[in-house]
């Protein structure tokens, strides 16, 4: 999940790092895994493979024991900037909370949280800045991988009375409380669909395993899946031939279990892509698949599973779709350094006179429109909220109507 730009930024190499570094490479027996199961199954859908290569419980990217995020890894996020980011995400939490009334009892879920450095800044921040409601507070973070989850402990055993690790969010939904569910930089990381446009019909490209050239995409088929069917319809005909982009079907599913476990409340995704109309603009042909070692990007997913992130931008639009389909109300879309500078007002006022350079720097370089604050886009989801309105500017970029399913 890293930038898309993937230069240093500011102080990460000065923030410790939880995960051993330098560690060997993903043991090639992943690739085994999948040589099998392709030569048991067929070309497998990049959607499976990437599944595999980033998710695999004991030897996926995400499962590797090795520090992903900041300068001694792979690609740095917001987060490595330092805590700044956490404390106005906690201010627009801390917003959300008095909303909804000041509950008693209120709930954080953070989805992707790596090694719990931005719920340590967070959870710092709510401390700091509302006593009360961090009493209040249940910060849940669910964690399938056994080597993240022991690394996120270790980071936050400093708030044991706030945080719950679940293995899956249906450990919540017996008790869903009023809150707001999370992920920085993470709908990149989901698996998405490669498709290309060909002989006037979308195709779904797969993987396959040549005994002397290792994985290499097969010839692409047409599509049979139904969600793919329907997602690709909404992207029009107006391609030329062989272009090749990225589709995700399961935001949907991904949101849902997300909203059993609150009441009600508010959903917040930070990352880097775009609304459809300029995803799938007819210019960018091979899309934007990208793959990300020691910071430098790559396009070939398939080279060496396990040992490289893989990603892709988000489609908005599609989000926001999923969103509404579940009962979500669209918030605002916008891009991070004018949703940062909105949330930060009463903390840059605050600052008037006095002399903070290292909180300037960093938030300046969250905001940078030529890096994270222009690169990165925020899209809001109301939970519940009968009063809220969606603003017809913000549907209107990401090309939805009123009533847009």
């Amino acid at each position: 999940m890293p930038t898309p730009d993937s230069s240093p930024h500011l102080p990460a190499d000065q923030r410790p790092a939880a995960y051993r570094i330098g560690e060997p490479p993903a043991t090639p027996s992943l690739g085994v895994i999948l040589r099998e199961r392709i030569a048991r199954d067929g070309p497998l859908p990049f959607v499976d493979f990437m599944a595999g290569a980033l998710y695999h419980p004991d030897l996926g990217y995400y499962a590797r024991e090795t520090r992903q995020v900041g300068r001694g890894g792979d690609f740095f996020t917001s987060v490595s900037v330092g805590p700044l980011f956490g404390e106005l995400l906690a201010r627009r939490f801390l917003r959300e909370w008095e909303r909804l009334g000041r509950p008693e009892a209120w709930r954080i879920i953070e989805s992707g949280a790596h090694d719990g450095t931005l719920a340590g800044d967070i959870l710092t921040a709510i401390f700091q800045l509302a006593p009360d409601a961090f009493a209040a507070l249940e910060y849940v973070i669910p964690e399938p991988l056994a080597r993240l989850q022991s690394a996120q402990r270790e980071s936050l055993k400093g708030f044991k009375a706030q945080v719950i690790f679940v293995s899956q969010l249906q450990e919540l939904w017996e008790n869903p409380l009023p809150g707001i569910a999370f992920g920085n930089e993470l709908l990149d990381a989901l698996p998405f669909h490669r498709v290309e446009w060909k002989n006037g019909v979308w195709h779904e490209c797969r993987v396959e395993n040549r005994a002397d050239e290792g994985f290499q995409w097969a010839a692409s088929r047409e599509i049979e899946a139904l969600p793919l069917l329907v997602a690709t319809a909404r992207l029009g005909t107006n391609f030329p031939e062989g272009y090749c982009t990225e589709v995700r079907t399961n935001f949907e599913d991904f949101l849902a279990p997300l909203l059993r476990s609150l009441s009600s409340g508010l959903l917040i995704w930070p990352d880097y892509g775009f609304a459809r109309p300029e995803y799938y603009h007819p210019e960018r042909r091979t899309g934007t698949l990208r793959t990300f070692s020691k910071h430098r990007a790559a396009e070939d997913p398939l080279e060496r599973p396990g040992e490289i992130d893989i990603t892709a931008h988000v489609d908005f639009t599609a989000v926001a779709e999923a969103g509404m389909r579940l009962g979500c109300q669209v918030g605002v879309f916008k891009n991070q350094g004018t949703w940062l500078t909105e949330v930060g007002r009463a903390w840059l006022l605050s600052l008037e006179g006095s002399v903070q350079a290292g909180l300037m720097k960093q938030f300046q370089t969250l905001i940078h429109p030529a890096h994270l604050g222009g690169s990165f886009h925020i899209l809001e989801l109301h939970w519940r909220h009968a009063a809220h309105e969606s603003d017809s500017a913000d549907l209107h970029r990401l090309a939805l109507s009123e009533n847009a399913k």
